[in-house]
């Protein structure tokens, strides 16, 4: 027993390495432009690095609620018009029995303004990603789409959410 232990024990870090390493090549790709000059107001660093995660953990909110047809799913990053036209989509595929898998690859995320109240900041992301189609089970295919996004992020509580999300500019 003790040797099993051992034998465990031995294979954590491992196993840890391995898991890190998995969790690196699923992150996309990010690179994000200075925002010195975005508005009336500097955008201080805390709100720098909470924007462009909060803006990410969206992708995969959207992400899940489209492969898992689940609305829910997008409480946690969207709100207004944003989430409105995402939930739509998603009672649309449960409808038809479709599922859609989104995986980023890359974003270059490009602050347009920052209002000067704070209450708002749009961005232009220029990203990469695969989309995945099934339908009733079945691959319908995947596809490689490089666009832009704009998206207008305004806080809430403890976080910013995407309130506007258009595609394909």
């Amino acid at each position: 027993m003790n040797g099993t232990r051992l034998l465990l024990l031995s294979c954590v870090p491992m196993i840890v390495a391995v898991a890190v390493l998995l969790s690196a090549a699923n992150r996309p790709n990010v690179r994000v432009e200075p925002m010195d000059n975005v508005g009336p107001r500097p955008v201080e660093e805390q709100t720098r690095s909470s924007i462009v995660r909060d803006y990410l953990l969206a992708w995969k909110a959207a992400s899940g609620a489209m492969a898992q047809n689940r609305v829910d799913l997008l409480d946690s990053a969207f709100t207004g018009q944003a989430k409105d036209k995402l939930a739509g989509t998603v009672r649309q595929q449960q409808r038809l029995d479709l599922q859609t898998t989104y995986e980023d690859t890359s974003h270059h995320i490009k602050v347009l303004f920052y209002s000067p109240e704070g209450l708002s900041i749009q961005l232009a992301d220029d990203v990469e990603y695969d989309v995945q189609l099934r339908s009733h089970g079945q691959d319908l295919g995947t596809q490689h789409v490089h666009t832009r996004y704009i998206a207008v992020l305004t806080p809430t509580e403890s976080k910013w959410k995407v309130r506007i999300f258009q595609g394909g500019s």
